[in-house]
């Protein structure tokens, strides 16, 4: 058998002339699952030789790998904001540009501190419940009392999430909904409403990737005509559900943010957090408070 080294390399060469993106990192997840190992395995021990089990996992993965099945799927599991999550083809695979998101709400919430209150939170389209399952832990660890609530119109995601969530022991509440729709009778229920939308325009699907265009959940991706469909769904439902001062806080395409700017102005304020690319990523809207002096001015870099 092959020593590790020469396998590894055989191997990224294989998924490089498939025009497999990524080669390597697929490569090195893979071998390192399929030898139980973590990734610095396979750095320090180059000479290492796979036994039949451990070749055999691996050369299947690889296979499913070929045909363009991202490794995540193969694998039933992604890591966000430190934290392992199943996933499945009924859901989006978690990116870290969410984590963006996530760290928004945490900056929005703490300001909600001194609030005798817990802080109300919906994840709408919560999929595997990252976001959601984040926020609860993390403001659980910095000892800030929170009511979280996740929903999906998919009862396959909420499956998943609800799984995520007693895994991590996680104090959420899931719900099945379209959207807000499943609170559409009442008003200020809500601090913070935070959501990744789907946010693709169908005429871009030909040219995602592969591994997006043919395995992820075209639900989680494609939003419609122009990409914008659903931030107009959310948005008049979310200035009625938020408390006054809440915030709405959205993942957006790299597109999208100049298309809905002006959709805001029934709001107080705008912000914008941009990527490592220097792309819009996260806009939050802060709904007026009662006393409209309170609410802070524009932040945002405009593009």
């Amino acid at each position: 058998m092959q020593p590790l080294e020469l396998l590894r390399e055989a191997a990224r060469r294989q998924l490089e002339t498939g025009g497999i993106a990524a080669a390597r990192e697929s490569v090195d997840i893979l071998l390192a699952a399929a030898l139980g190992r973590d990734r610095a395995f396979l750095h320090a021990h180059p000479e290492y030789q796979l036994n039949s089990r451990e070749l055999a996992c691996f050369t299947a993965w690889m296979e499913r790998r070929l045909r363009g099945e991202p490794a995540q799927y193969i694998l039933g599991r992604q890591e966000f904001y430190g934290r392992e999550f199943e996933v499945s083809p009924a859901v989006l695979i978690p990116r870290p540009e969410t984590e963006l998101l996530v760290e928004a709400a945490l900056e929005k919430a703490g300001a909600l501190r001194g609030s005798s209150a817990p802080v109300r939170i919906v994840d709408v389209g919560t999929g595997s419940g990252c976001i959601a399952i984040t926020l609860a832990l993390e403001l659980a660890a910095r000892g800030q009392a929170a009511g979280i609530l996740a929903a999906d119109i998919s009862p396959a995601a909420l499956a998943l999430a609800e799984k995520n969530a007693r895994r991590w022991q996680a104090a959420v509440e899931f719900q099945p909904s379209d959207w807000l729709d499943a609170w559409r009778e009442q008003a200020a229920i809500f601090d913070l409403i935070v959501s990744n939308p789907p946010y693709i325009p169908e005429s871009e699907l030909d040219g995602l990737q592969r591994e997006v265009r043919e395995y992820e959940p075209r639900v989680a991706l494609l939003a419609g005509e122009t990409g914008l469909e659903n931030y107009a769904r959310l948005l008049p439902a979310a200035l009625r559900l938020l408390a006054p001062g809440g915030w709405l806080i959205l993942e957006m395409g790299y597109r999208s943010a100049a298309g809905v700017r002006d959709w805001f102005a029934d709001w107080a304020a705008i912000e914008t957090r941009f990527d490592l690319q220097g792309w819009p990523r996260v806009m939050l809207a802060g709904k007026k408070p009662l006393d409209a002096r309170a609410m802070p001015p524009w932040t945002g870099r405009k593009e």
